[in-house]
């Protein structure tokens, strides 16, 4: 089946994802296996897609396809945030405070291993607010000051975590384990320095590319963290707290220049803002399925008011090296 059999179902209007209308016949899962291929063509092509009428109501059934939509489903490691775990592969959203805005970022791009698609199914909308918005990563990179991109191509970027056991995800939570050993194999396996600390607590550095190529389609996409995890992506309030807490080389993540230097608010505030020019959103109903090609695509969540059940898988794993991926 090719993806042009969808394309009289398919949405496309300014502003939103593309949105698929679905008849799952209440068997979603026989559903994605069916419409497999095309459903990850159109992904390829747009970037993502938004799967309406299958009716996900529970994390089982939305396990189920989302294995049939993947070659596999990876674990949640280095996580910045905790979620709780349904299923092996199939997680929370991240835990985040509901009336904070979830910056744009691409899942794991901080790691050597990351997914090359993402996969959400909406069990419950929130009365108002919490879309996952999406934004275009090859757009992005087109339109961000040409002088910032070339100077993030030629250091990369670096990510410096301090992991305390009071806020964001612990020790155990990131690497699946709080054995000092088996975090330090870990870290070695992947490319991040570390240091425990005085008080126990665990400092990690690890550097990165900012610009990947997409693996299929070539593109060149702005793929990062850089925005997300730096400190003046606080809210105000809550960056001086935490410095106060645990001073400036200690908050929980931090990015920075691929040479260590300090990024200006300024150069934070530009990226976010072209983030906000490329945003695309659609209100989250439930029973929704979203893809997200991971590299190509953006995504953030914003505020919402509510209960809001999203669950989360990290699907089709991928390895990168100097710019490029491997594994697709």
């Amino acid at each position: 089946m090719s993806s042009t059999s969808l394309l009289p179902n398919l949405d496309l209007a300014p502003g939103t994802p593309p949105i698929l209308r679905a008849k799952s016949g209440g068997d979603p899962a026989s559903w994605a296996a069916e419409h497999r291929d095309p459903l990850h063509a159109l992904v390829l092509e747009h970037g993502s897609v938004l799967v309406r009428g299958l009716g996900l109501a529970d994390p089982a059934t939305s396990g189920a396809v989302f294995r049939r939509l993947t070659d596999g489903l990876m674990p949640d490691r280095e996580p910045f945030a905790p979620r709780r775990r349904y299923a092996d592969g199939v997680y929370s959203s991240t835990k985040w405070p509901p009336n904070q805005q979830m910056c744009m970022h691409h899942e794991l791009s901080y790691g050597l291993e990351f997914p090359s698609l993402l996969l959400y199914a909406c069990l419950e909308a929130p009365g108002s607010g919490g879309a996952t918005a999406l934004a275009d990563a090859s757009a992005v990179l087109r339109a961000l000051p040409r002088e910032l991109v070339s100077r993030f191509e030629r250091e990369g970027w670096l990510l410096t975590r301090t992991y305390h056991e009071e806020i964001g995800a612990s020790v155990e939570e990131a690497f699946g384990t709080d054995e000092r050993e088996a975090v330090e194999r870990y870290c070695r396996r992947h490319a991040i320095e570390f240091a425990w600390q005085g008080d126990g607590s665990l400092h990690t550095r690890q550097r990165r590319g900012a610009v990947l190529r997409h693996p299929r389609s070539g593109l060149p996409c702005w793929f990062n963290q850089i925005a997300f995890l730096n400190e003046w992506t606080m809210e105000p309030e809550v960056h001086e707290y935490l410095v106060e807490m645990y001073g400036a080389d200690g908050l929980p993540f931090n990015t920075r220049f691929g040479d260590g230097s300090p990024i200006d608010e300024d150069v934070v505030r530009t990226i976010n803002g072209v983030y906000d020019a490329h945003t695309v959103r659609e209100p989250w109903q439930d029973g929704d399925l979203l893809l997200v090609d991971n590299i190509r695509t953006a995504h953030s969540r914003e505020p919402f008011e509510g209960p809001r059940e999203v669950l989360a898988a990290l699907g089709d794993p991928v390895l990168r090296a100097d710019g490029e991926v491997s594994g697709v």
